[in-house]
């Protein structure tokens, strides 16, 4: 088990090294981490005083950290004594990573088996931040490969895997990422218009598949489909991508079929029970 306390005071010692060159914005966030770390290692309330004078920072400028933090969920203070201790927030972003990640462990030889059958591209994304981020990518052994990498980001409305994602979506939270996102072409293939989007979302949901031809760059396809997990829930789409030359009619339907089936052994074995009736 990692020794909290000690991990926090080489954080500090580290910290009270660095250069005096730093800028008092990054300094204030690692004050800011510190006081995370102190108080996960505490596992009790805290009292203001003593976090300050753990790290010998003036009270007023503690205080203003700490309600920072509050109010942004990571924290809690107590009605009746004022103390502080962990918030809710740290818990559900825990939750989103953990969920994120135990996806990616069931799902492995899962995709690992898939590029073996179709011989292209396949790749694992979550939704985060209403866009695409993939944690997971393996590599066929076509000479013409993706350029792509685990941790990238891509916009949800134009890749068949954020398609896949969307189509799923309470229609508030849809509404809310396409005024926050916008839906920005990248080719002349590309949904740009949010009814066009909604429509093609409905079709996805009933086929239970979605694809990209070339709406994120030329040359480009892919077919994705969705993961669930126990709860009914899309928390995942895996795709197929290679260049659009090689992905086509029988060969497009081919891979759809695999993926398909993929997706729905992953969900299975992350306790999703099928239902036919699904809409």
């Amino acid at each position: 088990m990692v020794n909290t306390q000690k991990y926090v005071n080489n954080i500090l010692e580290r910290n009270v090294e660095k250069k005096t060159g730093e800028t008092s914005q990054i300094r204030s966030v690692a004050k800011a981490l510190m006081i995370l770390d102190y108080l996960a290692s505490c596992q009790e309330e805290v009292p203001l005083t003593k976090i300050a004078g753990k790290f010998g920072i003036a009270k007023s400028t503690v205080h203003g950290l700490l309600a920072t933090l509050r109010d942004f969920g990571y924290i809690d203070q107590s009605p009746f004594t004022g103390n502080y201790k962990l918030g809710v927030r740290l818990f559900e972003i825990g939750s989103i990573v953990a969920a994120s990640w135990d996806v990616r462990s069931v799902a492995a030889p899962y995709i690992e088996r898939l590029v073996g059958q179709v011989g292209e591209t396949v790749h694992l994304v979550v939704l985060d931040k209403g866009e695409v981020l993939y944690i997971d990518k393996r590599e066929s052994n076509q000479s013409i490969r993706i350029v792509s990498a685990q941790g990238m980001r891509l916009p949800a409305h134009c890749t068949g895997v954020g398609k896949a994602l969307l189509a799923y979506l309470p229609a508030n939270e849809l509404k809310r990422i396409i005024k926050t996102k916008g839906l920005p072409g990248y080719t002349k293939n590309t949904i740009t218009d949010p009814q066009v989007l909604e429509k093609e979302l409905e079709l996805i949901r009933g086929r239970g598949y979605a694809f990209d031809i070339e709406e994120i760059m030329d040359g480009l396809s892919c077919v994705a489909a969705p993961i669930f997990d126990h709860s009914g829930r899309a928390c995942a789409a895996i795709s197929v991508s290679g260049p659009t030359a090689r992905l086509k009619e029988d060969r497009f339907e081919e891979i759809t079929s695999t993926v398909c089936q993929t997706a729905m052994e992953i969900s299975q074995a992350l306790g999703y029970k099928h239902n036919p009736s699904r809409s």
